[in-house]
């Protein structure tokens, strides 16, 4: 009877492992026993990444508001400018689906180089503010190095299409540096910077998102459009 039921779980476990499915490589590399992700899976995993960064924003955005503005009047201010507003980017979902799929994802690359150092910088900046704290600090630290993967994960994808023949092969990934985020002794100046800094990065961190959902539906429209 003991060799019976030995005998059933050794089936058992044999099944396991037929149906098993092979794991996922990561968008970073390949390793032993896993295989290539689609390029629909390779979408979903930055659209994934893009939404949980802009998130990050919002929450960050709204923390700022609540415990460090000097004045609730700041939140109204107008006319602000971004550092990345002569990106010309789409605007709306119509005149982004009528942009060729090489230069929407252009502009999605532009963008994420556009942050990489004022994120940077916007953590050194809260980590020395008096009147700042570990979690903005850290979430600031957290965007940055979110901006670094999500860059990585669509230059993944893009040269995924170019070995499709999706897109060209004289698409290639940017290199133009980030602005700088300028620094003042004026604590209440500071504060205002790093203020719109994050108002600007929930905007941006909203349109790549976006422009990511629609190069997605445009290109596996059979995949969850």
């Amino acid at each position: 009877m003991l060799a019976g039921l030995l005998l059933c779980v050794l089936l058992h476990s044999s099944r396991i492992g037929v149906v098993s499915p092979a794991p996922i490589c990561a968008l970073h590399g390949q390793s032993a026993g896993c295989h290539t992700p689609s390029l629909a899976d390779m979408f979903d995993r930055v659209i994934q990444h893009s939404a949980r960064m802009h998130s990050i924003s919002s929450d960050l955005h709204s923390h700022f508001e609540q415990f460090f503005l000097p004045s609730k009047n700041h939140i109204h201010r107008v006319n602000r400018h971004c550092h990345t507003s002569t990106i010309l980017t789409p605007n709306g979902k119509e005149n982004a689906q009528r942009l060729a799929r090489g230069e929407l994802t252009e502009v999605i690359l532009r963008l994420l180089v556009a942050w990489r150092d004022p994120l940077w910088h916007l953590h050194q900046n809260m980590a020395h503010q008096d009147n700042s704290n570990s979690f903005s600090s850290d979430k600031a630290l957290e965007m940055s190095d979110m901006v670094h993967e999500l860059r990585r994960g669509v230059e993944k994808v893009a040269k995924k299409m170019q070995n499709l023949g999706i897109l060209g092969n004289s698409e290639n990934s940017l290199v133009a540096p980030g602005a700088l985020v300028p620094l003042s002794n004026n604590g209440e100046w500071r504060l205002m910077n790093d203020y719109d800094l994050l108002y600007c990065f929930r905007r941006d961190s909203d349109k790549v998102q976006n422009y990511l959902k629609i190069l997605k539906c445009r290109i596996v429209p059979e995949h969850g459009c």
